[in-house]
Parts: C-alpha cells; sequence; structure tokens
C-alpha cells in the first residue's frame, strides 16, 4: 500500500514537474513572440494618444479604458481564432488580408497628412465641454479600428513566431500576448495622458524641486501630445507601407523588398558600428513611403477625385 502510494506521489510530482516545465515554455514563447512584435507595440502606443486630445480632461481615462476593451475584444473574439483557423487551414490567405488592413493604416495616415496641408477637415472639433455620449462612441469606434489593423499585425507576427508550436500551445500563447499587449499599451497611454494633472498635482506641493518638475510637466505635455500625434500618423504610413512592402515579396513579387534590402546593405557599410540603427531607418524611410504613396492614391480616389466631379456637375460650375 506505501508503496502505491509512494509510486503515485512520484507519478503527481513528475506531472508537476512536466507542467511547469511547460508553464514555462509558454511563457518563454509569449516573450519571444512580444519581443518580434515591438516595434507594432511602440507605434499603437503612439497612435492612441491622438484620440483623447482635445477632449474633457476628466473623460480621458474612461474612454482609453473603453478603446483598452475594445482592442482586448479585437484581439480575443475576433482576431485570434481567425489567425489560428487560418494558420491551420488556409494559410496563404494571411498575406492578403493583411495588406488590405496595411492599405487602410495608409490611407488613414495619408489623410491626416491631406488634412493637414490642404486645410479641409471633415468637421471641426467641437468645444471639449459641448461633447457629448455620441461624439465619445464617435472617438473609441475610430481608435478600436485603427487598433484593429495595429493588433492585426502584432497578432500576425507573434504567430508567425510560434508557428512551430501545437495549436493549442499556439492558442494559449496568443491569448497570453494579446492580454499582455493591451494592458502594456493603454497603460503607457494613460500614464501619458495623465501626466499633466501629475504635474498639477507636483506643482502645489511645498517643494521646490517638486514645483519646478510640476510646471515643467505641464508645460510640456502639449509638447509631447503633439509631438506623439505626429508620430502616430508617421506609424501608420510606416506600419502600413511595412505590410504591403512585406507582403507583396510572400506573394511573389521580389522586386521592392530586395531594393529596400539593398539600401539597408549599402548604408551599413557606411558606419558599422550602428549598421542595426541604420538598416531599420532606411527599411522605415522607403516603408513609410510607401506608405505615403499608397495612401495618397486612396485619398485621391475617396476624396479629391469625387469633389472634383462634385464640382464639374454642379450647375453653373466653371
Amino acid at each position: 500500500m506505501s508503496g502505491g502510494l509512494a509510486a503515485l506521489l512520484d507519478d503527481v510530482a513528475a506531472l508537476t514537474r512536466l507542467a511547469a516545465a511547460s508553464v514555462d515554455d509558454v511563457s518563454a514563447a509569449a516573450g519571444r513572440a512580444s519581443t518580434k512584435a515591438a516595434g507594432v507595440i511602440v507605434d499603437d502606443a503612439a497612435v492612441t494618444p491622438r484620440y483623447v486630445q482635445g477632449l474633457d480632461p476628466k473623460r480621458e481615462l474612461s474612454i482609453i479604458a473603453r478603446i483598452a476593451k475594445g482592442s482586448l475584444r479585437n484581439k480575443l473574439l475576433f482576431i485570434l481564432p481567425a489567425a489560428l483557423l487560418l494558420s491551420q487551414f488556409l494559410p496563404w490567405l494571411l498575406t492578403p488580408i493583411l495588406m488590405v488592413g496595411g492599405t487602410y493604416l495608409c490611407y488613414e495616415g495619408a489623410e491626416k497628412l491631406w488634412e493637414k496641408f490642404s486645410g479641409h477637415h471633415e468637421a471641426a472639433a467641437e468645444p471639449a465641454s459641448s461633447q457629448g455620449q455620441d461624439h465619445e462612441d464617435v472617438v473609441v469606434s475610430g481608435a478600436v479600428r485603427t487598433d484593429f489593423i495595429l493588433s492585426a499585425e502584432i497578432m500576425v507576427i507573434s504567430l508567425n513566431e510560434v508557428a512551430s508550436e501545437a495549436f493549442v500551445s499556439r492558442a494559449i500563447i496568443l491569448a497570453i500576448v494579446a492580454v499582455a499587449i493591451t494592458a502594456l499599451v493603454y497603460g503607457v497611454v494613460a500614464v501619458i495622458v495623465k501626466m499633466d494633472d501629475v504635474g498639477l498635482h507636483l506643482a502645489q506641493r511645498d517643494s521646490p524641486a517638486a514645483q519646478k518638475l510640476g510646471r515643467g510637466l505641464v508645460k510640456g505635455m502639449p509638447w509631447l501630445l503633439s509631438g506623439l500625434s505626429a508620430v502616430g500618423i508617421v506609424a501608420m504610413l510606416w506600419v502600413g507601407g511595412h505590410i504591403l512592402l512585406v507582403g507583396v515579396d510572400e506573394l511573389g513579387w521580389h522586386a521592392p523588398y530586395d531594393l529596400v534590402h539593398h539600401a539597408e546593405e549599402a548604408v551599413a557599410h557606411l558606419a558599422p558600428a550602428i549598421e542595426g540603427a541604420l538598416a531599420w531607418l532606411t527599411n522605415t524611410f522607403f516603408s513609410a513611403l510607401i506608405g505615403v504613396v499608397v495612401g495618397a492614391v486612396v485619398v485621391a480616389v475617396m476624396h479629391v477625385v469625387p469633389k472634383r466631379k462634385k464640382k464639374v456637375a454642379a450647375p453653373g460650375a466653371h
């Protein structure tokens, strides 16, 4: 009896060690997958703060929380199941779907540039005091829609990193990545947009050093948010262009990617000590350039051409 109990305990201990090893493997794989998607994660964090600019400061955290919930819903309920099923049964379809999303990102980034330089804004921003629930719903909807594309890119990059894992392991790893990345991105965004409140609190402290730091934060936050908004626009163009650059290469048209790769190698030889940074900057530049070109074409089709047709068709138009 005692021998049987000892054997059972040995089996339990062995299973426990096996489970612990599996947890370690899943955690390590989730860490690798998250690291591979780091560039898009940074872009996601840069894009989001612009959605709460000009809104009632009392509603900022609430709006960010709603966007974060929408992002998590995107990842867990839509992107994760779709990515797993497609990777299992129709892996060739993942690239075209991502390229459609990349085109949308190019369009949204180029549209912001067009509005900025042409002065054609769809609607003037309302004063924060007059913005109600309907306006917040529009803001959240736009943010979640853009997040969907970035989240899809993050999840597919992560999926490619763990493609050799079993189906169930892939599902668990991607779920961990989804929750961890959402918490990280929107936690950082929440801290960024509330730093001016932290600055006001510090400015009211007795310590001269705290007051100075607080005033610096208050003065610097508008510049930071404006800079992040610009980074967010560039990020959409860069990520969208990069999705298209990699996508056409995977679909068989290798010339554009080869051209960028040769340019990376050429600049890397200029300064071997920082060749990695130079190669990244080169790839980013060409990806953003592709994003601008593709986005400009879509903006022309969606906005410029229809408006010109309306002017020509209008009675008495010259």
